[in-house]
């Protein structure tokens, strides 16, 4: 999303709102641009960073702390989200400590920066995995903890039903982000001129949208469901059926550290691992006497698989107890008691018809 010169005075609606994840954050260091904690300084990204990691104590991670179900930061102070329970994961790894997490609020221009000079991590932040991502910008990602696709939001009263009805209108989109190229790309491809209205900022992109400047706005499906219960009238905006990306949204670190890489990669397995074997915050105790070889592996009771990751071998007992399993994770902050009730299609485990699947933990 983008930002603009002016004000817009819809923006403290937008802010004001609070999280809609149960309860899954917790109050941490912020910061609104990278760098500004001099008690942790940057660090290089060619350094070692787990070795740094584990000597500071606590895992740097950036993430957008401005949308909710994936980060945001309630009036409270606590950060909640999906992104946010992914850094919570990798604390709880590697400190049985959750909350040993230093959240740091990043645009979508300035995210990457922050990942490459090493003044964050990881960046959690709903980004989309792509080919020059994983190769010119150098990051380097961890499995895809959200399948998504990008739509377009449009006012009910609109008659707007298609892409097509878009002709020659307005829309606003946030620049640094994949939203903008594929719009130019889906709109070319029809030969339907538009308008683009273009911010760096995502409170300033949907406050105009809101204020009518925009007949329409487009992002990440899941991003328009979570913004629009934001706006003065939720029921009077719809998302369009037509999905014109995919959008897989995966955590990252600069790419050349290979053990940290490992880390976050298996800390996301075990999430999805935990909820195939039907694991759960509530039960992974029960576990603990299994004979099930392959659970035993996973929780640490047998084996060591944790010290090959330069972990305790039971990490991801650790993950499961503080954090939960995947499932666990998505209902609480997407799920059907939550305002955005986003349903988990794409996103179920490999065995009930999604997309998630972990290797083997052997």
């Amino acid at each position: 999303m983008h930002k603009s010169g002016f004000i817009v005075a819809i923006a403290p609606l937008i802010f004001a709102i609070t999280a809609c994840g149960g309860g899954s954050g917790q109050t941490t260091n912020t910061a609104s641009s990278p760098g500004s904690n001099p008690n942790n300084p940057p660090v290089p990204a060619t350094r070692n960073r787990l070795d740094s990691i584990k000597s500071r104590g606590q895992v740097i991670c950036g993430v957008s702390g401005e949308i909710p179900g994936f980060s945001f930061v309630g009036t409270d102070g606590k950060y909640s989200g999906i992104d946010v329970d992914i850094c919570r994961a990798m604390a709880a790894a590697l400190f049985d400590k959750p909350d040993a997490v230093e959240f740091r609020n990043l645009n979508a221009k300035e995210r990457f920066t922050a990942l490459q000079t090493g003044e964050v991590d990881v960046l959690s932040r709903n980004t989309t995995w792509t080919l020059s991502r994983d190769t010119s910008v150098g990051l380097q990602f961890a499995p895809v903890v959200f399948y998504d696709g990008q739509s377009i939001m449009v006012r009910k009263n609109s008659n707007i039903k298609s892409l097509a009805d878009l002709k020659d209108k307005a829309i606003c989109v946030q620049t640094g982000t994949t939203t903008e190229q594929n719009l130019a790309d889906q709109m070319r491809k029809r030969g339907i001129t538009y308008k683009q209205i273009v911010f760096e900022d995502v409170n300033v992109t949907f406050a105009t949208y809101a204020q009518g400047r925009c007949d329409g706005i487009t992002a990440d499906r899941s991003a328009l469901v979570s913004r629009r219960i934001t706006l003065p009238k939720p029921e009077d905006n719809v998302i369009l059926e037509e999905v014109i990306s995919s959008e897989p949204l995966a955590p990252a670190i600069a790419k050349g550290d290979t053990r940290l890489s490992d880390t976050l990669r298996w800390v996301v397995y075990s999430l999805v691992k935990a909820e195939e074997l039907g694991i759960t915050s509530e039960n992974v105790g029960q576990f603990a006497t299994s004979n099930d070889p392959d659970i035993k592996r996973f929780l640490g009771t047998e084996g060591n698989l944790g010290e090959g990751l330069g972990l305790t071998n039971d990490f991801a007992a650790r993950v499961i107890r503080h954090v939960g399993n995947y499932g666990e994770i998505y209902d609480r902050n997407l799920g059907p008691k939550t305002k955005l009730n986003l349903p988990r299609s794409q996103n179920q485990l490999w065995n009930k018809g999604g997309l998630l699947y972990s290797p083997p933990f052997r």
